[in-house]
């Protein structure tokens, strides 16, 4: 006999003896498995923090404000290690599949945590969408013979397929996603360090003048510091899926405490590194810098082949998050029909623990955006991406405003959490503070203006629509808060 099934033959006299673990078995069965490592959750929430919008975005950024995007990034690397650690102590707390959106939910009630929800789920496969036909326009300038919208069907049943095999399995390939990308970062930080001190042979080093030499480290000003943050910041978003992936990992509270804490030194080494390597080995307005600012830099170690490499490496960043994002949207729109704000027919699990109707239903909105734009490639998906552009500000301020609450509630009533959040409130303040600057300067900004008023307004629509929803539950005596799984208060 082997041991699995020894395993499972004790796990059934155990049953026998105990009515109670009858009743583990049978919850257990209809809920969603922790199957994920630590060492994965790690890795996820920091690939999740390396995308297409380091590879590419920190280029525009650069081309704004100049060397002095350095502060930028150093900013919004402050902004989402506060993020990150108040996701923590929440997750901590009560490790749920719809992550803030219940966090949300429990701190400001029902109609707030579905908005959230919801409005989390529309910009995920928005977003997929627009990552599967990006990675195919790039796969398709490889292979001349076959179309664009091949490619963008093939890496979205591709990715299906693996969030239908289980979480384990989904886990496994993100975590060498990551792998690939942090490999790639590093392999990048040290050319560009030896491209700095000269350790190359045959290739003079541009040494640190760069930094100054050209209308000084802040060209463009506060103003033009202030516009970078605006595209950084939203380079980050991916880490808040180490909320949501916690649920379904073994000893969720030790799991999610251990990846914030490897993820945050990493994610300003990469980056702020990243970006000082650039900023320094090439003029700040060298249109190569816009164009693809890895792939400029690693030009002048003249390395054969250097623009193939790079789109290789973009490529796996957007399946990365393509991946990744369809898993978030699949359990967020699980966690909404757990309050009954989604069809009860999204909690429908395979036996793998899979949340199957889920999957589905988020990729096909994923698969219907990506025919759309092959139909209208120029008024479908920049519409769609414009609504939801400022995602992230929406997300994170919610985020701020209910651990400020859960925080004070669980502080009142005497709780021990597993994890907390370092120097509450006034880190916490601190956040909603560098938010509220954000959203001042978004304001005065025409182009990210429109942008974050298409987003609000497209919240009000969602939040209009929660409120009859939770009316409705209501009055037929249900208690969307009070379905939640663990829910004490």
């Amino acid at each position: 006999m082997t041991s699995a099934s020894a395993s499972e033959n004790s796990s059934q006299h155990e049953a026998a003896r105990d009515p109670q673990a009858v009743a583990r078995q049978a919850s257990e069965a209809h809920h969603l498995q922790r199957s994920l490592s630590p060492r994965q959750l790690a890795m996820m929430g920091l690939g999740g923090a390396i995308g297409a919008g380091l590879f590419v975005g920190s280029g525009q950024a650069i081309a704004v404000a100049g060397p002095a995007v350095i502060v930028s990034y150093a900013v919004a690397g402050l902004l989402v290690i506060l993020v990150l650690f108040m996701l923590a102590e929440m997750a901590a707390a009560d490790p749920q599949s719809g992550a803030f959106s219940v966090y949300a939910a429990k701190a400001f009630g029902a109609t707030a945590g579905a908005t959230l929800g919801w409005f989390y789920w529309m910009q995920l496969v928005i977003v997929i969408a627009a990552e599967a036909t990006g990675a195919a326009a790039i796969v398709a300038a490889w292979t001349p013979g076959i179309p664009q919208g091949v490619w963008a069907l093939a890496f979205m049943v591709t990715f299906t397929l693996i969030n239908l095999l289980g979480v384990r399995r989904y886990g496994s390939f993100e975590f060498w996603f990551a792998v690939l990308k942090v490999a790639a970062i590093i392999g990048f930080l040290v050319l560009g360090a030896a491209l700095l001190l000269g350790l190359i042979p045959n290739v003079p080093s541009p040494g640190l003048s760069n930094l100054v030499a050209h209308d000084g480290f802040a060209p463009t000003g506060i103003l033009g510091i202030s516009a970078a943050l605006l595209i950084v910041m939203f380079s980050f978003g991916g880490t808040e899926l180490t909320a949501i992936a916690a649920a379904e990992t073994r000893d969720p509270a030790t799991s999610i405490r251990r990846a914030v804490r490897s993820v945050l030194w990493r994610i300003l080494l990469f980056y702020i590194g990243s970006v000082f390597v650039i900023v320094a080995a090439l003029p700040w307005m060298d249109p190569a810098v816009v164009a693809g600012p890895f792939a400029a830099v690693l030009a002048l170690t003249s390395i054969p082949g250097v623009d193939f490499i790079m789109s290789v490496i973009i490529v796996i960043a957007l399946l990365s998050a393509l991946n990744a994002n369809l898993y978030g949207a699949s359990r967020m729109v699980y966690s909404l029909s757990e309050r009954r704000f989604a069809p009860r027919g999204m909690q429908r699990l395979a036996r793998n623990g899979t949340p199957t109707v889920a999957v589905l239903v988020s990729v096909g909105v994923g698969f219907l955006t990506v025919i759309f734009n092959f139909l209208a490639p120029d008024a479908v998906l920049p519409t769609l991406l414009n609504v939801v552009g400022s995602t992230l500000i929406v997300l994170w301020a919610m985020v701020t405003a209910s651990q400020l609450v859960l925080r004070r509630r669980a502080d009142a009533r005497g709780e021990t959490l597993a994890a907390r959040m370092p120097g509450f409130p006034w880190l916490s303040i601190l956040a909603g503070v560098i938010l509220a600057v954000i959203i001042v300067l978004t304001m005065l900004n025409e182009g990210s203006r429109e942008q974050l008023l298409a987003t609000l307004g497209m919240t009000a629509v969602i939040a209009i629509a929660c409120a009859l929803t939770n009316r409705h539950l209501r009055r037929q005596g249900v208690d969307p808060v009070q379905l939640l799984r663990g829910e004490t208060n």
